[in-house]
């Protein structure tokens, strides 16, 4: 059986990793990289410390709008799926290349297996939820995480072919937690564990114009403390269009870093006492590490967590922010359910993909 896998960002190298090890215990898997995230040397060292097999395909998407990614994806997949006629095409996640993947593979009327599927904002506005929605009507097999995601699934007549496996990205946590907790960490920006926030932004919504990136940077710097802030390239890139980035660097106690990779921002989570956020796998990340949660939106895929009281839902407001802070509930040692599964989503998928040939 042939299993073409198709990935293009951080986020999906980091589910990818489990699951590709999983996947080839059973199966010949076809490795390939859209290039959505566009900086070589970052999705070289994700892949590198991931130990993730090199790409078979790369289809250097670069950057763009995702209109345009979205067109060079299936102009430069189609070629491919004729080429290696794999049996299920796989994707992950809510991205471009999420759809890109799903919409090519249809097209040529080869199958669809999504991981992650079900998840929904209900912000039909949001790119990653239109991605998801499109992505599940087209699977046949639909990879889910939660019993919430089931449910969203059967309001939409999606019944066949759901499979609750678990959160790969639980997996991929355990797996390598403990190679992480042995990073640098917070030392390197000379501080303790528990002594700081640990910040990460990139999504549209906050940074598409000028007005969101200001009231980021009034997000940041009303927390107060000592924040770490590896800087998205896209972020970065916005911020200094708007003329707001010298800005930012003025901040006191807000330590601007480079993009890192997956172990070293694992270690920065590992030792914070708080994480602020609006990525929807930085709000999981946080709950799997038992560390408080404040997400930048007024909305989340993830309301397991919010439910338990381990995330608070902000928006983009200074007031709330710095009140759900200073609140710091709950406590990194409370217990915290099963919300994603056991850490074995990767097995399971396997065998499901196996079963259904």
């Amino acid at each position: 059986m042939k299993v073409l896998s198709v990935i293009g960002n951080r986020p999906q190298f980091v589910k990818a990793a489990p699951l590709t090890r999983a996947l080839r215990r059973h199966v010949e898997e076809v490795l390939v990289h859209t290039g959505q995230h566009y900086d070589p040397e970052l999705a070289d060292l994700f892949f590198d410390e991931l130990d993730i097999p090199a790409p078979d395909h790369t289809l250097e998407i670069g950057p763009g709008t995702p209109n345009a990614q979205l067109a060079l994806i299936l102009q430069r997949l189609e070629p491919l799926l004729v080429d290696e006629r794999p049996d299920i095409v796989l994707v992950y996640g809510d991205t471009t290349t999420t759809l890109g993947g799903a919409l090519a593979a249809a097209k040529r009327d080869i199958p669809v297996a999504h991981v992650e599927a079900g998840l929904r904002s209900f912000v039909q506005s949001m790119p990653e939820e239109q991605n998801r929605v499109v992505t599940d009507h087209l699977s046949q097999l639909l990879f889910v995480p939660t019993d919430v995601a089931v449910a969203n699934l059967a309001r939409e007549g999606i019944t066949d072919g759901v499979h609750k496996v678990g959160d790969v990205m639980y997996d991929a946590a355990r797996l390598f937690a403990p190679v992480a907790a042995r990073r640098e960490g917070p030392a390197a920006f000379g501080l303790a564990p528990g002594g700081y926030v640990l910040a990460t932004v990139h999504r549209a919504a906050a940074t598409d114009t000028r007005e969101a990136l200001a009231s980021l940077v009034e997000v940041l710097g009303s927390i107060g403390e000592p924040t770490v802030f590896p800087v998205h390239p896209r972020t970065r890139h916005k911020l200094e269009q708007a003329g707001l980035w010298d800005r930012l660097q003025t901040i006191p106690g807000l330590h601007v870093a480079p993009p890192v990779g997956y172990l070293d921002f694992t270690a920065l989570l590992l030792a914070a006492r708080a994480v602020v956020t609006d990525s929807g796998g930085v709000q999981k990340e946080a709950y799997f590490h038992g560390v408080p949660c404040v997400t930048l939106r007024n909305e989340t895929e993830w309301v397991e967590t919010v439910q338990g009281g381990f995330n608070r839902l902000t928006g983009m407001d200074p007031l709330r922010v710095a009140a759900a802070l200073a609140d710091g509930t709950p406590p990194a040692d409370a217990d915290r359910p099963d919300y994603y599964g056991d850490g074995h989503a990767s097995d399971r998928i396997a065998e499901a993909v196996v079963a259904w040939r």
